[in-house]
Parts: structure tokens; sequence; C-alpha cells
């Protein structure tokens, strides 16, 4: 690992957080928005993206093609809510895991994250449709509870259709008038 590497792999990162914390605050969540993807600090995740870290591609796919899997991810989706991959748990009816609701607010949190995802990652090559192609892209393979994908796929088709302010000016109305908000953020 280098220090060129880590040092661009911590500029990415913290560029990305502050991202989702803008709009975050925008989402009317700053709280989670202060909280999110810290963990990518921690040692077991930031070594792993400095080692690998390219600037064209996700640090963990390089570390997938080494060893079969990414440490870091693992460690990722296992701390952090907003990640669907988290929220699977043993069904005693099906004996199987399975994806499971999530929690309103985290979606709201995914959103957020996949919006910044695609302004700091496409840069200059970013419009209000890339995070929805992005999603419907990878949609047929993605196992997550069928009303979470209908919940964040309709946000981001608001976002497609009319614009970043408008979907946030929304989504801050929809998260005061949630009758669960608090109640949920488990």
């Amino acid at each position: 690992m280098s220090f060129m590497g880590a040092w661009r792999h911590f500029r990415t990162i913290t560029k990305h957080r502050h991202k989702v914390i803008a709009h975050c605050f925008k989402a009317g969540i700053p709280w989670r928005g202060l909280m999110h993807d810290l963990s990518k600090y921690a040692p077991t995740e930031f070594l792993e993206g400095a080692r690998y870290y390219q600037g064209t591609r996700s640090p963990n796919e390089k570390a997938r093609e080494e060893f079969g899997c990414s440490r870091a991810w693992l460690h990722h989706q296992g701390r952090n809510r907003h990640h669907f991959e988290y929220w699977f748990d043993y069904n005693p009816q099906s004996h199987q895991r399975e994806p499971v609701k999530m929690p309103f607010v985290f979606v709201l949190e995914m959103f957020c994250d996949r919006v910044a995802a695609g302004k700091i990652y496409m840069g200059k090559n970013y419009d209000d449709t890339q995070p929805l192609k992005y999603f419907l892209k990878a949609k047929p393979r993605r196992i997550i509870h069928p009303e979470t994908s209908d919940l964040l796929e309709s946000w981001l088709v608001m976002l497609a259709e009319k614009g970043e302010k408008e979907t946030f000016r929304y989504l801050k109305h929809l998260r005061k008038t949630n009758p669960n908000y608090g109640k949920e953020d488990l």
C-alpha cells in the first residue's frame, strides 16, 4: 500500500461522505448523515480500500478478484443499516435467510448515498437520471425486500423526472409526516 493510494482513498471516501451528509440534511435526517459510513475509516475497511485503490472502480472489486471476497465490504455491510444487504434475517417459516423490509429512515439514507455516489464517481458526467439507471441495471440480480426496492425506485424515478430540488423537498416533507419516523430507527 502506498501513501498516495491511502491519501487518494481517504480523499474519495471523505468527499463522498460529505456529499451524503449534505443530502441527508436536505432530506431532514441530519443525524444519519453525520453517522454515515464512519466504518470506512476503521482499519478493516480503510486498509483494504487504500491497498486496492485504483480511482476508476471500487477497491472492493479488486479485493474480490484476488481473494474471492472483500473483507472491507463484509465489514461495511454488516455495520451500516443504509445498505439493503444488512437487512437479512432467518425466516422461521421457510427456514432460510431472506430480505427484511428496511425501516424508512435507512431507505432515505440509502437514497442520499446513491445520489452522492453518482455525483462523486461520475463527476461531470452525472445527471439526475444516473442513480436510477444504476439501480435498474442491477435490479434483476439484487436480493432486496420488494417494498424496500419499490420505495427506493419510486424516489429515484422522481429524481430523474423532477430533479433534485423537488425530490429532496418531497422527501423532507415525507420524513416529517411519517408516523413511524424515530420509532423504527433500530
